[in-house]
């Protein structure tokens, strides 16, 4: 089917993105060009997209992540997949819970007010009005999502699926609930897991106390940097080989201040090297007192609430914060006497991710999935040969790494929003219940409060997505996923729980390929945040460069597992690049005549420069799509710009006004029809990465079909391959590029005619040079041309040896010698009372022991520049003395 002849170029005189882009996604929308086809036959090719939080403002990470999948997919449409990218988003169960409740508290009501059934109403329309703003943005962004399959965390179906994951690991003794320390974040009063938890130097304090014996006999010196958390000490503990204490293990102490007597406990845990080799055991705030608790049969003292204020236990400290009760206690402790040093200390404090708060260990009745049977399932694929495929592939140890030394994972959190646990306990017995729904006689169960961790949803999203638990014929055709794309900050997070969950429940993993990518960091290298101000929103950079500019800044400007430099300058250069093509394919069209795709004809007579820019074309289209198989889009980058800016723009179209410009109707006709097919095919080759701009071009362009989005990908036809001929124009390049740079070293403009004489070593150069002289004499304007072979140099010319020829223009023509002469002198004396200037200051010792390093630095730097100016002109002089 031909679509779209045009007579006349449709494109505005200007680039303007914002115009092209308009209305354009909504179009690939409407006709569904985004939408898999499985009815189609062909190869399925599916990615799920990292779904993001519903609450969010996509970020330049994300824009970054999505544009590489968009680029994916879209290529492999046009390479004829039926290509899957199915879009969603993920109900981010703590901070969407944390928005709500602070728009709760702006109206002065609570989520206790509303209790939890109108809350989770305030909390869906949340969502809906946030995922509209999300839409927006994959929309400016051109993201080819198949929205008739999108999916979000909290669906009916995908609720189903987390459910039976639940109950059949819960059956497999694979979940169990049981008391442990586990990560509290007090602000939002949830349990959050290991991964969650991010460390920060902080600087603190050691804080020495003495303990007395409860015999009177003497003390024992423990030091700790949480001096609160001792009002919950339920044992002192020191190493069973340590002489020190050898007399005083089963010893008591009495707690200062709470007045607890406490065993002294021999446990090998302790390092005797550390400190005073003794250490205060507090098994409810602690989880490795918490184990050493277990080992001794200790008391557990909880001696906070969830909000991180202290409670009853706490004595006289009771409903102080916690930060306030240490300094009221590091007071209350010197006063008598226990407390007898502080010690400066720098150390490592875990904070919340959600909240930013510090997280305090606390002991707490939770969920765990048992880690160790699931992650070796992960650990046993990898080592086999069929393991999903890191890149790059360094990042399989990371992930190795952590499986290996994994701990068993709290999945319940203290939330409304959220999967609720499918438990319920007996109303008299307390008996456990665990199953898809309420037992028949619901009146005597009370289902658990708590809802799982986002992340146990997320885990199940490349299968609970395309209808897992239910055999669909989706899931069939989808599944396994062929790529996931990330950051390599959520490997722990995400990419290693979906490969276990997927290896239990589909018994196969969930994709063949990772691709990990960096960080967006500013331009100096730092991490965006908002503390810094250094952020930049996505939305403004498309408002002021467009969606094509920042998509290929963002793919091509680093490698696989690289950070990468957000620059304004960079995208601003890649804006130009995008005018470069606009303007380019605008002169294509103007000089088409009306050229319709049935009339590019390829198979007469063609040019060196068409035989050229067709066997580059070629090699382009090779590198970029092996490249491209191989995720190294920086590199594809590179090779679209050099062929599009230097070979296509620069050179062939320029060589192309000879004939457009001519009278040959047979050379015009072959010129039209090599500059549709040339811009058709990299047009194409470009299209996942500048889709707007593309789609407006290859509209503009003879072409076949209704959209860019599902044209074929480009070939290489080995036909229009001729090395040849591509030598030969690459000799005419070279020859033309050497005239140019002699011009501008005797600064003549190429304005100005002059005599240019070009010695071929052979008879089969000589002969490329006479058939194409028309070229020669258009980009080197010579007054007269003399091509032969083994011409001897004129007298008094400047030279330049090009691969098969040498050419030769004199310099009468090119320069007065005698004026240039006097210039230079000149020039010289300048430079020499500069260096005189300079080295008087730096041989002034007073000048170099008084000034600041900085200057004196910047005088060295002067002169050497000066003395290497002075010496290029004293050569340059010489050389034109001796002509």
């Amino acid at each position: 089917m031909t679509e779209q002849t045009p007579t006349t170029p449709q494109m505005p005189t200007k680039y303007d993105p914002q115009s092209i882009e308009k209305g354009r996604y909504e179009w690939w929308i409407n006709n569904k060009f985004f939408e898999a086809k499985p009815e189609s036959g062909k190869t399925p090719y599916t990615i799920v997209i990292p779904p993001p939080n519903v609450t969010g403002k996509l970020h330049l990470g994300h824009a970054w992540d999505t544009t590489l999948q968009d680029i994916m997919t879209r290529m492999k449409r046009m390479q004829g997949f039926d290509a899957l990218w199915l879009p969603g988003m993920d109900h981010a169960g703590i901070a969407t819970q944390a928005k709500v409740e602070g728009k709760l508290k702006e109206e002065g009501k609570s989520r206790y007010d509303l209790g939890r059934e109108k809350f989770l109403e305030e909390s869906w329309k949340w969502k809906d009005e946030y995922a509209g703003h999300i839409r927006e943005q994959w929309s400016k962004l051109g993201l080819g999502l198949d929205y008739s399959r999108e999916r979000f965390t909290l669906d009916a179906g995908l609720s189903d699926a987390v459910k039976e994951v639940f109950v059949k690991l819960y059956e497999k003794k694979l979940i169990y609930r049981g008391k442990y320390i586990i990560n509290w974040d007090p602000a939002t009063k949830t349990a959050i897991s290991d991964i969650e938890v991010i460390y920060k130097d902080v600087q603190g304090a050691f804080y020495h106390m003495r303990y007395p014996l409860t015999d009177g006999s003497g003390y024992i010196e423990i030091a700790t940097t949480r001096p609160e958390t001792m009002l919950g000490d339920t044992a002192v503990a020191v190493h069973p080989k340590d002489e020190r204490y050898q007399h005083l293990i089963g010893k008591k102490v009495t707690l200062p201040i709470i007045g607890r007597e406490m065993e002294i406990v021999a446990d090998d845990y302790v390092d005797m090297e550390f400190g005073s080799g003794a250490v205060k055991i507090t098994p409810a705030h602690d989880p490795n007192d918490f184990e050493i608790g277990n080992r001794h049969n200790l008391e557990r003292v909880l001696i906070m609430h969830e909000d991180g204020t202290m409670n009853e236990n706490a004595g006289k400290y009771e409903g102080m914060d916690r930060f306030e009760c240490r300094k009221q206690i590091v007071k209350d402790l010197q006063d008598m006497d226990v407390l007898f040093k502080i010690e400066d200390h720098l150390h490592s404090v875990g904070h919340s991710e959600r909240s930013g708060a510090v997280v305090e260990p606390y002991l707490s009745t939770q969920w765990f999935v048992d880690m160790k049977p699931l992650a070796k399932q992960a650990i046993d694929l990898q080592h086999g040969e069929d393991g999903v495929n890191f890149v790059p592939d360094r990042f399989e140890k990371t992930y190795l790494h952590w499986m290996e030394n994994i701990r068993d994972w709290c999945i319940s959190r203290q939330l409304w929003w959220g999967h609720q646990i499918p438990a319920w306990y007996h109303n008299e017995t307390g008996e456990i219940y665990v199953g898809m729904e309420a037992p028949a006689d619901a009146e005597n169960w009370t289902q658990d409060e708590d809802v799982l961790d986002t992340w146990f949803s997320s885990a199940l999203w490349p299968f609970s997505t395309l209808g897992w638990p239910e055999d669909s014929d989706e899931l069939k055709r989808y599944y396994p996923t062929d790529a996931l794309v990330t950051g390599y900050d959520i490997i722990y997070f995400w990419v290693s729980r979906m490969i276990f969950q997927a290896l239990e429940f589909t018994e196969e993993k969930p994709f063949k390929d990772v691709l990990i990518h960096g960080l967006v960091r500013d331009a100096e290298g730092r991490k965006m945040s908002k503390s810094l101000g250094n952020g930049v929103d996505p939305m403004d950079v498309i408002a002021e460069y467009g969606a094509d500019s920042l998509r290929y800044f963002l793919a091509t400007a680093s490698s696989p597992g690289q950070d990468l430099r957000f620059s304004m300058e960079k995208v601003e250069s890649i804006w130009n690049f995008a005018n470069k093509i606009w303007n380019a394919s605008r002169f294509a069209l103007m000089n088409m005549d009306g050229m319709t795709y049935e009339e590019i004809d390829l198979s007469g007579k063609r040019s060196v420069a068409d035989s050229w820019i067709l066997t580059r074309l070629n090699e382009t289209i090779e590198q970029v799509t092996h490249l491209a198989e191989r995720y190294e889009f920086g590199e594809v980058g590179r090779s679209l710009y050099n062929f599009i800016w230097d070979d296509f723009c620069d050179w062939y179209i320029e060589m192309a006004k000879l004939p457009l410009y001519g009278e040959d109707e047979d050379a015009k006709k072959m010129t039209r029809s090599v500059l549709a097919y040339v811009l058709d095919n990299t047009m194409r080759l470009l299209h996942p990465f500048m889709p707007f701009i593309t789609e407006e071009i290859w509209q503009n362009l003879p072409h076949e079909g209704e959209s860019i989005t599902v044209a074929a990908w480009p070939t290489v036809d080995e036909s229009l391959t001729d090395q040849s001929q591509s030598s030969s124009m690459k000799l005419l390049m070279d020859i033309i590029t050497a005239v140019r740079t002699i011009r501008a070293e005797v600064q003549s403009p190429m304005s100005k005619k002059v005599a240019l004489t070009i010695s071929a070593k052979d008879a089969n150069i000589h002969a490329v040079l006479k058939a194409n002289a028309a070229y020669i004499e258009r980009f080197c304007n010579p007054e007269t041309l003399t091509i032969g072979e083994n011409i001897k140099a004129p007298e008094k010319s400047m030279s330049a040896v090009v691969s098969g020829a040498e050419l030769f223009m004199p310099l009468e023509g090119l320069i007065d010698i005698d004026a240039e002469l006097a210039r230079l002198n000149k020039e010289l004396e300048k430079w020499a009372k500069e260096v005189k200037l300079v080295q008087g200051k730096l041989s002034n010792e007073r000048f170099v022991s008084k000034a600041p390093e900085a200057v004196v630095a910047e005088e060295r730097k002067k002169e050497a520049d000066y003395l290497e100016k002075h010496a290029t002109v004293e050569k340059r002089i010489e050389e034109l003395k001796n002509l």
